[in-house]
């Protein structure tokens, strides 16, 4: 199949998303497919939806996924009759993310818009299906393809897990994920400065994707004294993140919302408990009081309490720590998600655009 796959900026960034679009290209190029990747420049939202007065659909395609982050861009290139059928692959939505009630009800306007131009979907969750199919049904053709959370292969044994939650001194917290509003950072620090126990956090993350969040989160580090307790180390190679998921002890990530959480399984593969947030698919992987803990989101006191608790009690943690290796373990693998996406691509290019038969229907 000849595959276009666009996106905004670069397919090198680190995020969830960007990994998840990464591992589907090298998979479908290495089983004979032909994949270009049609980049649209990264900048704010009104710039994006300028891109409508220049963009259009390149040719030569035999089906387009669009990765749902550039529906702003897509309006007007997606309307009428497609050439080929456009499959929008669905991380979460811009309007599930939390801001104010105006700024949600114009994005909603616009994602709504793109979603009925496209052809197909692909979704990374269960939440985002529902999300999705509450804004515009369920008669397209869709398919639920689990993000690849194996990029480390086996991880650690039970019994390294087991030694691991048993060793003395603080609590060691790892927070992975890009230093942004949404995931939440500032949320854990403050848990930190509540908390009565001893504990040290290792902030992985872009620092660059969000100065101005990433300088606010040093700052409140200094201002609540816990310097010595929180180390930012910034973006780290994959050896490297490994060797501290490795170390780590408990892996905390209070976003504000996740469409799936790559993040909470990749730690569950080290035998991480997780805790995250009720907002979003973050619950589709993390089992309340099993293998970790859902909070609210922003709720320090309460994330203060299940640090403070789990630091003081090393036989709950080994409990959660094996429970959170088991659950990774149940995880479909990436090879087999990437083929059922390749034969549902392979569907859609034999079955032609939905779009454009709507429209010979109407003419």
């Amino acid at each position: 199949m000849k595959i276009g796959l666009l996106i905004y900026g670069s397919l090198e960034t680190l995020s969830g998303g960007y990994l998840y679009d990464r591992k589907l290209v090298e998979y479908l190029r290495a089983h004979g497919d032909q994949v270009q990747i049609i980049s649209l420049p990264w900048r704010n939202y009104a710039a994006h939806v300028g891109d409508n007065l220049r963009f259009r659909l390149p040719p030569g395609l035999d089906v387009l996924i669009q990765d749902e982050l550039n529906h702003p861009s897509l309006l007007f290139a997606n309307a009428g009759r497609h050439p080929y059928p456009l499959v929008s692959l669905v991380h979460h939505l811009l309007c599930s993310e939390q801001r104010p009630a105006w700024q949600n009800f114009f994005y909603r306007l616009v994602e709504k818009r793109y979603l009925r131009s496209v052809d197909g979907f692909i979704f990374n969750s269960q939440t985002t299906r529902r999300v999705v199919n509450a804004l515009v049904g369920d008669q397209l053709p869709a398919l639920l393809a689990y993000p690849p959370t194996d990029r480390f292969g086996a991880g650690l044994s039970g019994d390294e897990v087991t030694a691991r939650a048993a060793q003395p001194g603080p609590l060691r917290i790892v927070f992975l994920g890009n230093i942004i509003p949404r995931k939440g950072l500032l949320t854990l620090l403050t848990a930190l400065s509540l908390a009565q126990a001893d504990l040290h956090l290792d902030v992985i993350g872009s620092l660059t994707s969000d100065p101005a969040h990433a300088a606010e989160a040093r700052r409140v580090t200094r201002e609540t004294g816990l310097g010595a307790r929180v180390i930012f180390h910034g973006a780290l190679d994959n050896a490297e993140l490994a060797e501290k998921l490795k170390s780590a002890q408990l892996l905390v990530v209070p976003s504000s919302y996740e469409g799936f959480g790559i993040v909470y399984l990749e730690g569950m593969a080290f035998g991480l408990p997780a805790i995250g947030t009720r907002a979003g698919a973050a619950s589709e992987i993390i089992s309340e009081a099993q293998s970790g803990y859902l909070i609210a989101p922003g709720d320090a006191a309460t994330l203060a309490a299940r640090l403070s608790a789990l630091a003081n009690d090393r036989v709950a943690l080994t409990r959660l720590s094996l429970n959170a290796l088991e659950r990774y373990q149940q995880q479909p693998g990436w090879d087999q998600t990437a083929g059922e996406i390749r034969e549902f691509l392979q569907k859609i290019v034999a079955s032609g655009p939905v779009q454009s038969k709507e429209e010979d229907h109407d003419l």
